[in-house]
């Protein structure tokens, strides 16, 4: 949160479970759209006029601001049926009013997908045929992978894209990147196409360069405040006083050992604990193991070959030149 607040002007905590009692009773008949039910709260941001909601899976190539020219519902169609829109990028205006509409339409109807985009995508039913200026480009919400993606579109209009999308189960930040060879390392769980390896690369640099250093700075300056929160116990003993005639006696008692006081909050798992775990996992392995020729065949005839790696075109070219010539 503090990385977070360090570089946007404002940050919102959104806790469902501790929402309005219509949440809760929204929830209640609907529990299976929890998650949606999260997203919806970006309608309540009434202090905004107008805003542009982006899922946390989506890497902005470029300015945007022209979005905010667009009126609500205004999205991109999904790749996998054009005549929905993806609910990963779109511009509305909050409004209560329409908050509580959709609550009232999800606890009613649900959701077709059993997620947000269904749940939206019923409630805005016309967005394919009223308007087709609330037809995003697909460039503002272009998906990373081939399985998604039209390849000679994207070869003639990619250079374009403004807005890329990382969907399915795996993310950016479930890969390992070597930072000294700046490349993401895959396995057979994490593989991916040309495109998707590059905007994958993409998204890597930013982190590294840019999210790392901060989080970096965060955690030295905790670790710095909890050996300042490290204090002892000065509590001085109570004197005893014997009196014997003219004389007095001082007998103080003995000190207790020193003991140390911790700062509650260094005595907690700090909350960037997380984060340094997938840090440490980013790989420095200068030689990787060899997968073996069966593993290797296997991926090839199951379309997953390393198009950046060791299956590039010149290594191919040098082998049949080893055997031609």
């Amino acid at each position: 949160r503090s990385v977070l607040r360090s570089v946007f002007d404002e940050v919102i905590e959104v806790d469902t479970l501790d929402s309005a009692d219509s949440v809760r009773l929204a929830l209640m008949q609907r529990p299976e759209l929890g998650v949606t039910f999260t997203k919806l709260h970006c309608w309540t941001l009434t202090h905004y006029s107008k805003c542009v909601f982006m899922d946390a899976d989506t890497l902005v190539l470029c300015n945007v601001d022209e979005l905010f020219d667009r009126e609500e519902f205004s999205a991109a169609p999904d790749s996998g049926w054009p005549d929905c829109f993806n609910s990963g990028v779109f511009v509305f205006r909050p409004s209560l009013k329409t908050y509580n509409l959709l609550l009232r339409f999800a606890a009613e109807h649900g959701s077709f997908d059993g997620g947000d985009q269904g749940l939206l995508n019923s409630f805005f039913s016309n967005w394919a045929t009223a308007d087709i200026g609330k037809h995003l480009p697909f460039l503002y919400n272009l998906s990373s992978s081939a399985v998604y993606t039209y390849v000679p579109a994207f070869n003639h209009f990619g250079r374009d894209a403004k807005v890329v999308h990382f969907l399915g189960a795996t993310k950016p930040w479930n890969y390992k990147y070597n930072l000294q060879t700046k490349r993401v390392m895959q396995d057979g769980s994490t593989s991916g196409s040309f495109h998707q390896l590059s905007f994958l690369a993409l998204w890597w640099n930013i982190y590294s360069a840019s999210i790392l250093p901060l989080l970096e700075k965060l955690q030295k300056m905790e670790e710095s405040e909890s050996e300042e929160c490290k204090v002892t116990d000065k509590e001085q003993p109570v004197c005893e006083v014997e009196q014997s005639g003219s004389n007095v006696h001082l007998s103080e008692p003995d000190r207790p050992s020193e003991q140390l006081v911790f700062h509650p909050a260094f005595q907690e798992t700090s909350e960037l604990d997380e984060v340094a775990h997938s840090i440490s996992e980013l790989s420095i392995h200068f030689k990787p193991e060899e997968p073996s020729p069966e593993d290797e065949r296997r991926k090839w005839e199951e379309g997953r070959m390393d198009y950046m790696g060791k299956d590039a075109f010149e290594h191919i070219k040098k082998k049949l030149d080893a055997f031609l010539y």
